[in-house]
C-alpha cells in the first residue's frame, strides 16, 4: 500500500482510469480505489487534539458533591456516599482536628468505589478522553478554604455556650443554603454534631431552636439527605418538640422540614409513626396562613402512605378543616385537600357526621371560583359513592334546588363529569342528552 501523497496519488490515478476507461473492472479494483481516496483524506485532514474531560458533558454522578468536579479516585463512606478521594480525606483530617475525641469519625474508613470508578474509566474510553490524573489537592470553587473554615469554627462553638451556639447556629443557617455544604452534612456524625446543644437538659433558647430548625429545613433540601434526616430519631424529636412549642415562625420552618422530608416515599411512614401528625394537625388549627400551608403540605404529601390518612383522621383534622372553609380561610387549598382525605372511608364518615354534605352543597351554589367547586364537586361524589345512606338527602336537595344540575349546565369540564356522576349515582337523569360516557371514576385526580 502506497503510504506518500504522491504515491497515493499517482495510485489513484491508475485505477480511476482502469475504471473508466476500461470496458470491464472488478469490484477489488473499485475497492482499492475508495482505499486509497479514503488514505489521501486521512492525510489532508487537520490533526484533532484529544478530547479534554471539560470539554464534554460528564454524568452528574461522576462530579464530587463536595467540588462539583470530575471524580478521579472516589471513594465510598461507611453512610453509603460517594466523593473524591482527596477533597474528603481533607475533610476528614479537619474535623478530627476540631473533634479529636470523636470515635465515629476515627472509623470513617474511605473505602474505594470501584464500581463506579469502573463506570467512570469506561465512559472516559468510550469518548475517547483520558482518565485524569488524581489530584493531592483541588481548588474546590464551590466550597472555599474561607467556607471550610469557617464552618469548623462554627461547629466547635456548637459545644459551647447558648450564646456562642446561638452565633454559630445563625452562621451556620446561612452556610446551609449552599449545596456543598449541605453534602458535607450527609453523615449522621455531622448530623449529631449539629444537634449537641440539645443534649442539655435545659430548655434550648427560642432563638437558637429556630435557627437549628432552619438548618435543617436546608440540610434537608439536598435529596441525598432527606432519608437520612427521617432516620435520626433525635431529628424527629426535636422537629416534634418545635411544632409543639416553639414560636409560630419556628413551627412552620418545622412543618416545612418534615414536607422536605416526605417527599421522600420511605419517610412517609416514618413520619407517620413518629406522632408528627398530630402536631400538624395542631398548627393547622392554630396557625396563620403561613404556617397553615406549610403544615397541610407536610400532611398532603404523608398522605400518599394511606395509613396516615386514618391517623390525621383521628387527629380530627375533617372537622378542623371544615371549619376553616366555614371561615373561608384558605377555602382553595382545604378543598384540596379535603379531595385526597376523601378517598379514606374514615375521613368520609367525619365528612358524614359533622355537616360535610351540607357544607359542600353550598360552597357548589355559591361559589364563583372554578377550581373550589371542582374539588367541592370531587368530595360530595366521593362521598355519595362511599356512603349510601346519605344519597338520599342529596338526593332531597338536587330535586329542591338543583344545585348538582346546574354545575352540570355551567360548570367546568372537570366539575360537569364529577357532577355528571353524582346525579348518575342518584338515578337523577343529568340532562336531557346526557353525556354518553359518564364519569363513574371517583379518583380526585380526574
Amino acid at each position: 500500500m502506497a503510504n506518500t501523497e504522491a504515491e497515493l496519488k499517482q495510485n489513484l490515478k491508475e485505477l480511476i482510469e482502469s475504471i473508466v476507461d476500461g470496458d470491464d473492472y472488478t469490484v477489488h479494483t473499485a475497492d482499492n480505489a475508495i482505499r486509497a481516496l479514503s488514505a489521501l483524506k486521512d492525510l489532508k485532514r487537520p490533526a484533532s487534539p484529544l478530547p479534554n474531560v471539560d470539554q464534554s458533558p460528564i454524568p452528574p454522578h461522576f462530579r464530587c458533591p463536595l467540588s462539583g468536579h470530575f471524580m478521579t479516585d472516589p471513594v465510598i463512606l461507611i453512610v453509603g456516599q460517594t466523593f473524591d478521594r482527596p477533597l474528603i480525606q481533607r475533610w476528614l483530617n479537619d474535623i478530627r482536628g476540631v473533634y479529636p475525641q470523636s470515635h465515629v469519625l476515627n472509623r470513617c474508613l474511605l473505602a474505594p468505589n470501584t464500581l463506579l470508578q469502573g463506570m467512570i474509566s469506561e465512559w472516559c474510553k468510550d469518548n475517547g478522553i483520558d482518565l485524569p490524573k488524581p489530584v493531592s489537592d483541588v481548588h474546590d470553587e464551590q466550597l472555599t478554604e474561607a467556607h471550610i473554615h469557617r464552618l469548623h469554627s462554627m461547629l466547635l462553638k456548637l459545644s459551647l455556650s447558648v450564646s456562642e451556639q446561638k452565633e454559630a447556629a445563625k452562621e451556620l443557617r446561612q452556610l446551609a443554603k449552599g449545596m456543598s455544604v449541605r453534602a458535607l452534612f450527609g453523615t449522621t456524625q455531622m448530623i449529631n454534631i449539629l444537634l449537641r446543644p440539645l443534649s442539655s437538659e435545659a430548655p434550648t433558647d427560642p432563638e437558637l431552636q429556630d435557627d437549628l430548625v432552619a438548618v435543617i429545613l436546608n440540610l434537608s433540601e439536598l435529596d441525598s439527605n432527606k432519608r437520612l434526616l427521617a432516620e435520626n430519631e433525635k431529628v424527629i424529636a426535636f422537629l416534634i418538640d418545635s411544632l409543639k412549642s416553639g414560636a409560630i415562625e419556628t413551627r412552620s420552618n418545622a412543618a416545612a422540614t418534615l414536607s422536605s422530608m416526605s417527599s421522600l416515599d420511605s419517610n412517609k411512614d416514618i413520619i407517620g409513626r413518629s406522632g408528627a401528625i398530630k402536631y400538624l394537625v395542631d398548627l393547622l388549627e392554630e396557625g396563620d396562613p403561613l404556617a397553615m400551608r406549610e403544615a397541610g403540605s407536610a400532611l398532603f404529601k404523608l398522605w400518599f402512605a394511606r395509613e396516615n390518612i386514618a391517623r390525621t383522621v383521628r387527629e380530627g383534622a375533617v372537622q378542623i378543616i371544615l371549619g376553616k372553609l366555614v371561615d373561608h380561610i384558605l377555602v382553595d387549598e382545604l378543598l384540596t385537600m379535603l379531595a385526597l382525605l376523601a378517598t379514606h372511608s374514615r375521613a368520609v364518615e367525619a365528612l358524614v357526621n359533622h355537616g360535610g354534605v351540607r357544607l359542600l352543597l353550598d360552597i357548589l351554589r355559591e361559589s364563583t371560583t372554578e377550581r373550589i367547586k371542582e374539588n367541592a364537586a370531587v368530595v360530595l361524589q366521593l362521598i355519595c359513592y362511599h356512603n349510601r345512606e346519605k344519597r338520599e338527602e342529596i338526593k332531597e336537595e338536587e330535586l329542591a334546588n338543583g344545585t348538582i344540575s346546574n354545575v352540570v349546565q355551567n360548570g367546568s369540564t372537570r366539575a360537569r363529569r364529577k357532577a355528571i356522576s353524582i346525579l348518575n349515582l342518584l338515578c337523577i337523569n343529568p340532562n336531557p342528552n346526557p353525556n354518553p360516557n359518564p364519569d363513574p371514576n371517583p379518583n380526585p385526580n380526574q
